[in-house]
């Protein structure tokens, strides 16, 4: 009573039983085929459900058997209540007295109370973990106790095996039905057994209780930690593997594990770097960003490897061989996405270089654009930028997209730099069409191309047109400028004969008024002709001799009528002038002397107005002449112009002994009379004047046009039959 069999290690070894031989009462029914039974250690599981309250040891259990009840199907691994192991059954192997039974892990009871029982390790020679140790040193396997392989149920204490599954009656006979014992399941296993009723049986250690199952272990064999090699061994492949899987970026090292956490923080990393990287763009994504999801990648690759170090995976072998090589081949997929993203970046860096080179070229564009139709002095620097930009986007990036419609907008710009051509505005035209033929001098000829070999038409119609308006526009200079470059330019154009004629014939209508004398203003239109024959007369590479030579012969009448005109308009200074330069001009000219005649009577009339009432006459009058005879009683030379019907000057030089009237001179002598002395003292000259009214003026010789103060004018009369003296002389106030 105060022996716990579970605690003490047998000492002899209890009666062999044949496990072959039924027990009393476990015969079967005749009509009920013996069940098979499957082999110790199978791993089956066994399900006892105790009643709640004790049972008298005659009442029959709900759950009973009848002798007469039909037979019920054999459940493998189960042997029927009441009923012998079939003969054919393999016998269970037998214990060593003498051996230690194993200290299994602690089984637990399921919910429902029933226990699964793991299978023995194969080859192993005792007991397995949830086999009950043998009773009084008894050995352990599946003839523990020599009980037969119906009973199943301790010894009663005169060491009869239970031959029912219940305890022993009193009188130590077996149980021979399969129910509860006489005395119930309340403390123990029946009267009859070594424990009274309600005491329980002392437990052997990693037991639940003598008697009792064990109840089943915290996971199947291989499922837990460390798979089938029990828990806390180490698989460094499979630690690799699930840390490759993490690496993938999707976290499938964590979902193998089932660690949703960590998987969820992979996607959340994953996801916001592709909200930052995506779409991509030239930029790419921020070192710090790729820093730190590198860092989030190496961390949750680190930590899978180290929970799957000796983690349990749920899924079968062949799956398991998988692992290893999927996550290799899953790593392509950040590689691969790094390198899609790469090559997307790229693309996008392309593209964003592109477009700034499709940028510039819409500046140069604009530049062209807007300067188009103003002066090409204005508008040469941006045009000149622009077309810098061109050849440069041509030569410096010959395959983008912007080079390629280098030679459409090249064309625009000619078209852009030529427009006032197109529209007829033939100066304006000249700078511009001249810089395009210059293109080659500048612009690589691969970017340009033959666009610059058409405007040497359109520069030599420009250059004559111009100079042909500004002819017309009375601007010689200025046309005159514009044929010159033309006959150096393009010599052989047939635009240089052209302005042959158009000079040559504008050069001789100019001057026609002059030749035929129909000018209204000589003298404007003297001048006018005489520029424009200047002007034709410096132009290089035209034959205009004959043009030149008719308005040379205009401007000299012109120039004539031109004196007169001034005389008759009284404009005796100017007529004097122009009359002067003509007899200096045009010394042989046969109006040479009457241009000084003219002028002669222009310097008197300018004293004496009356002197100007009529033009002296180109030819001498007839007739008889008288004579007078003009002294110089002064001691400077002296001139004397005098006008009429005949119109001349005399010069009388200087009276070495003469002195001037008045003054000291008066007061000493108040008698003395001008050319008072001998007549051989004076000079003397005589002039032969027809009779008429003349106007005479004294004036210092060498001064020069006279001023007040320095001359004297006097009229005097000339009648036939007379001879006249006149004595010049020169007053003071000293």
């Amino acid at each position: 009573m105060g022996e716990d069999p579970n605690d003490a290690r047998p000492e002899h070894a209890p009666p062999k039983l044949d496990l072959n031989k039924p027990g009393p009462g476990d015969e079967p029914p005749a009509d009920r085929p013996p069940a098979d039974r499957p082999p110790a250690g199978s791993g089956e599981t066994v399900m006892i459900r105790p009643a709640r309250g004790g049972t008298p040891r005659d009442a029959t259990p709900a759950d009973a058997v009848p002798a007469d009840a039909a037979p019920r199907d054999a459940v493998p691994g189960e042997a029927v209540p009441g009923e012998a192991a079939p003969a054919d059954a393999p016998p269970r192997d037998a214990t060593p007295a003498d051996a230690v039974p194993r200290d299994p892990a602690p089984p637990q009871a399921t919910p429902t109370g029933s226990f699964r029982l793991p299978a023995p390790a194969p080859g192993a020679g005792g007991a397995a973990p949830w086999e009950a140790p043998p009773q009084n040193g008894g050995s352990t396997g599946t003839a523990a106790s020599a009980a037969p392989a119906g009973s199943f149920g301790p010894a009663d204490p005169s060491g009869t095996s239970g031959s029912g599954f219940g305890p022993a009656d009193s009188s130590g006979t077996a149980g021979s039905g399969f129910g509860p014992p006489s005395g119930g399941f309340g403390g123990g296993f029946g009267a009859g057994g070594p424990y009274g009723h309600g005491q329980a049986p002392a437990a052997a250690p990693g037991w639940a209780g003598a008697g009792t199952l064990p109840p089943p272990p915290s996971a199947p064999p291989g499922s837990g930690p460390g798979g089938g090699g029990g828990q806390g061994e180490s698989r460094p492949l499979q630690a690799v593997a699930v840390g490759l899987l993490n690496l993938s970026c999707l976290g499938l090292g964590y979902v193998l594990l089932r660690q949703w956490i960590g998987a969820a923080v992979c996607w959340a990393a994953t996801a916001a770097l592709l909200l930052l990287a995506l779409p991509a763009d030239a930029d790419g994504v921020p070192l710090g960003v790729l820093v730190g999801y590198g860092a989030v990648l190496l961390a949750a690759a680190a930590d899978g490897a180290r929970r799957g170090l000796r983690a349990s995976l749920s899924v079968g072998a062949a799956a398991r061989r998988l692992v290893l090589p999927l996550a290799v081949v899953l790593l392509a997929v950040p590689a691969g996405g790094a390198v899609a993203y790469g090559s997307a970046r790229d693309e996008a860096r392309e593209e964003a270089f592109q477009q700034s080179l499709l940028a510039r070229l819409a500046t140069a564009d604009a530049l062209v654009k807007a300067r188009e139709g103003s002066r090409f002095e204005v508008a040469e620097s941006d045009y000149t930028t622009a077309l810098d930009t061109y050849e440069k986007l041509a030569l410096d990036h010959p395959g983008s997209r912007a080079a390629k419609l280098v030679p459409e907008r090249l064309d625009a710009y000619v078209t852009s730099v030529s427009k006032p051509y197109a529209d007829k505005k033939y100066c304006e035209a000249v700078d511009p069409l001249k810089h395009l033929r210059g293109l080659p001098d500048t612009v690589d000829a691969k970017v340009l191309g033959d666009r610059a070999d058409g405007f040497d038409e359109p520069l030599a119609q420009s250059l004559y047109e111009c100079g042909a308006g500004e002819l017309g526009r009375d601007s010689t200079a200025a046309a005159h400028e514009a044929f010159t470059e033309l006959a150096a330019t393009f010599p052989e154009s047939v635009y240089v004969g052209r302005t042959e004629k158009l000079v040559g014939d504008g050069l001789r209508k100019a001057a026609a008024p002059l030749s035929d004398g129909s000018a209204s203003d000589p003298c404007a239109t003297t001048e006018e002709v005489r520029t424009r024959r200047s002007g034709v007369a410096g132009l290089k590479g035209y034959e205009l001799s004959g043009p030149v030579a008719d308005a040379d012969r205009a401007i000299q009448k012109g120039v004539f009528s031109c004196g007169t005109k001034q005389f008759r308009d009284e404009e005796y200074s100017d007529a004097v002038k122009t009359m002067d330069q003509y007899a200096k001009d045009y010394p042989k000219s046969p109006q040479t002397a009457h241009a000084r005649t003219i002028s002669i009577a222009a310097q008197i009339a300018d004293h004496e107005p009356a002197a100007g009432k009529k033009l002296p006459s180109a030819t001498v009058p007839g007739g008889s002449r008288m004579p007078m005879v003009v002294s110089n009683d002064g001691k400077d030379a002296v001139e004397l112009l005098y006008t009429g019907p005949v119109t001349g000057k005399i010069t009388l030089r200087a009276c070495g002994t003469c002195t001037n009237y008045g003054g000291i001179r008066g007061a000493v002598d108040p008698d003395a009379k001008p050319c008072g002395g001998a007549s051989s003292k004076y000079p003397k000259a005589t002039l032969q004047l027809p009779a008429g009214t003349y106007h005479f003026l004294q004036r210092r010789a060498g001064g020069g046009f006279a001023v007040a103060g320095e001359t004297k004018s006097s009229k005097a009369e000339i009648e036939p039959g007379y001879t006249y003296t006149n004595c010049l002389y020169v007053t003071s106030g000293l």
